[in-house]
């Protein structure tokens, strides 16, 4: 067994110094921060007509139901679609490529 600090890490180390890990990280990055951005944005944005519009948030839609009510559901529609868009992002273009990357890891192994 390598005692720590020595060549058992050397294989992770340069597959993260490699191509494919880095546009792996790139891949997962350019989806996923813009839209955590834009979510956060999209809630504090929610947030924010709440405390300071109510004028706005109370205008009915529909019957009892008001704006503040829409924007709230549309936050949970919002989020189930953020975790079903990840997810098949995840399988088609992330999982593919990790396994590779592990596969190949193992195979050196």
């Amino acid at each position: 067994m390598p005692e720590e600090g020595t060549s058992g890490k050397e294989p992770y180390r340069a597959v993260q110094a490699g191509p494919e890990f880095t546009e792996l990280r790139h891949t997962y990055r350019s989806f996923a921060f813009p839209l955590t951005v834009a979510f956060v944005t999209w809630y504090l944005l929610y947030v924010l007509l709440s405390n300071y519009a109510g004028g706005l948030m109370g205008t009915k839609v529909l019957g009892n139901i008001n704006v503040a009510l829409v924007l709230g559901v549309a936050q949970f529609v919002t989020t189930f679609l953020i975790a079903w868009w990840y997810a098949r992002h995840a399988a088609t273009r992330l999982d593919p490529r990790a396994e590779a990357i592990k596969s190949r890891l193992e195979g050196d192994a």
